[in-house]
């Protein structure tokens, strides 16, 4: 398979903080609410339950699986060819293509668009891109107001938040926090928090917004090149409000979003919803292939480092994922941390492995957020190896020198260790008599920060080693 990567110069997604994330730092502060961190962590697990039944009712789950994975490598393998054939499609059809090399170009074009259109107020939603490439702030100092109508994104952008999940943005959120930001911003009753009721809040100051914007922002959930159309997916019906009723559509799409034909949609379809909430379908799937009678319709395909993820060899498959969030729901690591203690607008697995591509140094520590249990690649809709490419990019974090200095002496010391049997023996045996010896609460605190949290297990009387050797019969069979 010849891999074409498509070329254009690529710039870092913009910070939401200063220096180097420190994600153990951070994760230890969300980990202080004791009582929200088990519920983030029991809410998250919920839905990964609900993605098992419902992989589990379709006979045919790994062969769409396989599929998918297929159609996508090869996307990706001619990423070019598709791209340009979308864009030919879909001016055909009457949409206006932009194409970006970085966040700073989108966010120009977007601006742009507007401006031309005299647009000063913009409704969006279902574009964690535009989150990437700091669309919102970037517009609000030009003088547009930016109301993202998706119901998680609006509590979040109403509190000073960034998403903390990339399908469910405010998880890391209870409903008495939403009640106490509605009585806030919104003027609800002090102390509202049924569900129903803020919802019905939230869509009565959501139509107010849809009725006055001058334009509509959507992301895509797939581009089909076949016929320079896209599709968007949602539950709550806000992108087909927003985008029927403004005079202008501005769809921002990376190029990772591609499928090469429509009949491709029937693979990815059953698996996004199933992966993503354990539904069979979302409530509304709508394809867009042209603007309707007087409305303008702009598609602004970013790059923003995806071309030169696709040149890294061992990580362009990561371009594969189709923003699922399955990989986050059942990582234990982003259950129990949240995913702000990322510090990315993707958090969890997948985050870990296209972030640091952004900015090693900076986003060191996030490959090691991970126990590498695998449990992500177990449930990729598109069979991404995550913990492989986590456990990759921790070697180029160590070569890189990026490694806390503690945790590169510790490696490079048990690496000689492991290499020397006789050495590695002897430090078993020595460490056998030391944990018998030394009382149960002492050995838990020599253990660190992974004792604190587990019992130590009996120490053992001797090595497998040893054990092997006393026992095994002629012919190098151990007895029963």
């Amino acid at each position: 398979m010849t891999r074409r990567a498509f070329e254009l110069p690529v710039l870092h997604e913009p910070h939401r903080g200063d220096g180097a994330v420190d994600h153990a730092k951070a994760a230890a502060a969300f980990l202080a609410d004791e009582p929200r961190a088990d519920w983030h962590d029991g809410a998250l697990w919920w839905v990964r339950e609900k993605r098992d039944r419902a992989a589990q009712a379709l006979p045919e789950w790994e062969t769409l699986r396989t599929l998918a994975s297929a159609i996508k490598e090869h996307t990706l393998s001619r990423l070019d060819e598709y791209l340009e054939r979308f864009e030919a499609n879909a001016t055909r059809n009457g949409i206006t293509v932009h194409w970006a090399r970085d966040a700073d170009e989108h966010n120009r074009i977007v601006h742009g668009i507007l401006a031309a259109a005299g647009a000063t107020r913009l409704v969006k939603s279902k574009s964690m891109l535009t989150e990437e490439c700091g669309l919102n702030p970037y517009l609000e100092a030009r003088g547009v107001e930016v109301i993202d109508t998706d119901l998680g994104e609006r509590i979040v952008q109403l509190r000073g938040e960034a998403p903390s999940h990339i399908v469910l943005p405010a998880i890391h959120l209870k409903k008495e926090d939403v009640g106490d930001t509605f009585h806030e911003f919104l003027g609800t009753p002090k102390g509202l928090a049924d569900p129903s009721a803020l919802a019905q809040a939230a869509r009565e100051h959501l139509r107010a917004k849809f009725l006055a914007a001058d334009a509509a922002l959507t992301g895509a959930n797939f581009v089909v090149a076949e016929t320079g159309g896209f599709v968007v997916c949602t539950n709550e019906g806000n992108a087909d409000l927003g985008a029927a009723l403004a005079p202008v559509h501005v769809a921002s799409i990376g190029i990772e979003k591609l499928v090469p034909r429509a009949a491709d949609l029937a693979v990815f379809l059953r698996l996004l919803t199933r992966s993503a909430t354990g539904q069979p379908v979302t409530v509304y799937t709508s394809h867009v292939h042209g603007p309707r009678e007087g409305q303008a319709l702009h598609v602004v395909l970013v790059d923003n480092g995806r071309s030169t993820q696709l040149g890294r060899e061992g990580f362009w498959r990561s371009l594969k994922c189709i923003r699922c969030g399955a990989c986050m729901n059942t990582c234990p690591i982003y259950r129990r941390s949240g995913g702000h203690s990322y510090d990315s607008t993707v958090p969890g697995p997948i985050g870990s492995v296209l972030t640091p591509g952004l900015d090693l140094e900076r986003y060191a520590t996030l490959p090691f957020a991970s126990t590498l249990c695998g449990s992500c690649t177990a449930v990729c809709p598109v069979k991404i190896d995550l913990d492989a490419q986590l456990y990759r990019w921790r070697q180029l974090v160590v070569a890189a020198g990026h490694a806390p200095t503690g945790k590169a002496v510790a490696m490079h010391g048990a690496g000689r260790l492991l290499a020397r049997p006789r050495w590695l023996r002897a430090a078993g045996a020595i460490a056998r008599v030391g944990l018998r010896l030394m009382p149960r609460r002492v050995a838990r605190l020599a253990a660190g920060a992974w004792g604190h949290a587990r019992d130590l297990p009996p120490p053992p009387a001797h090595s497998f080693h040893a054990w092997y050797r006393a026992h095994r019969r002629d012919g190098g069979r151990p007895n029963a």
